[in-house]
Formats: structure tokens, sequence, C-alpha cells
């Protein structure tokens, strides 16, 4: 019971700017409100929502005046509630001002909507413009595609795929290999350039 009221009485107390309702529960907390040096830890079934975005880790760090900067590691599991988006990595930087949010390490964003997968080693989404750009050990599933490279560029909005650092792509039983390598994510069309190369199976 003191750690729920702990928590509720610095929640009054930080007081943020950001018109969006902002909450967080844990086991355990600790932290501090001194001025410059505000920051709250939560660890135990740590848990954080804020705005269209709800949080959870083994331990969640909330720094900032106004909350701004949220800091997840450990069984890191987030979702972007209004795209339907799902979060899954090893840890998560979030900047509420920015709407950006950055995955590192094992790292899975899953765009529920469009029914895309995408797995890399490094994820940054920017919320505002709706675009993810990925790398390393960078994998993408959607339907009938599976692309493969260094680095790779997803656009949300417009459903296009660019990808670079030895690209492939594999459309059901074809295989494309280039420089560099789009998709479109709606149609399936792939466009390629630099060192094309490639197989494409006949249909029985």
């Amino acid at each position: 019971m003191k750690t729920r009221i702990s928590i509720f009485l610095l929640l009054l107390a930080a007081a943020p700017l950001f018109a969006d309702t902002f909450t967080f529960k844990a086991d355990h907390m600790s932290g501090s409100r001194a001025a410059g040096r505000e920051m709250l830890v939560l660890t135990g079934n740590a848990e954080v929502h804020s705005d269209t975005m709800l949080l959870r880790a083994d331990r969640i760090e909330i720094q900032g005046k106004d909350n701004e900067f949220i800091d997840c590691s450990g069984n890191v599991w987030g979702m972007e509630e209004e795209k339907n988006i799902l979060f899954q990595t090893d840890r998560l930087r979030y900047d509420r001002t920015q709407k950006i949010a950055r995955l590192e390490g094992n790292s899975t964003l899953e765009d529920r909507q469009n029914e895309v997968v995408a797995k890399g080693r490094f994820i940054e989404y920017n919320d505002k413009s709706e675009i993810a750009v990925m790398q390393v050990a960078v994998r993408l599933f959607k339907e009938n595609i599976v692309a493969r490279s260094e680095y790779a560029v997803y656009r949300r909005n417009d459903k296009m795929l660019d990808l670079s650092g030895f690209p492939v792509v594999f459309k059901k039983s074809d295989e494309f290999r280039a420089e560099r390598i789009r998709v479109d994510l709606d149609t399936e069309d792939v466009s390629m350039e630099g060192a094309v190369s490639g197989s494409i199976k006949s249909e029985e």
C-alpha cells in the first residue's frame, strides 16, 4: 500500500505539461523529483501507459521534468494502441515528445493492421511519420514476401520497403538479389538496382 501511495503522490508532483493521460505501476519504485535529476525507477511487473503507448518490462526508468523519456529493459513488450503495432525487444527507449521508439537487441515490430512482421538488432519507429528504420540482420515477413538485408526502411503509410546491405527478397518460389531492392508490400511488386540477379520459377 505504501508503494502505491508513493507512486500516486509522485505522479501528482510530476504534473506533466502533456495533455495525455500518463499512468504507471510496478512492484517496487525508487527515484527523485529534484530539479534537474527527475527520475523514477520501476521494477517488477513494471508498466507505463502513455498517450496511446502501453509498455511493460522488468525495469522501466521514467526521466525528465515532464516524464519525457522512458527507458525499458528486460522482457520488453509494447503496444501502439491506435495503430495496432506491437513491439518486443531487449531494450526500448521512448521519447514522448518526438514520439520515437528505439528498440535495441533482439527486436520485433509487428504491424498487425498491415500484416507485416519485421525483425532486427536495431529498430527505430517514428510514430509521427510512421516510418521504421531497421538495421543488422533485418528480416521482414508479409504473406508471400520474405525479405532479408542489413538495412531497411519501412514506410508504413505507403506500404513500401527499401532494402540495402546484401538484400534478398523471396516472393513465393522466386528469388531476387541486388544492391538495392524496393518492395511494394501492397502489390508485391519488386524493383531492383545494381548487380541484379535472381531466379524465377515457372508456374505449372
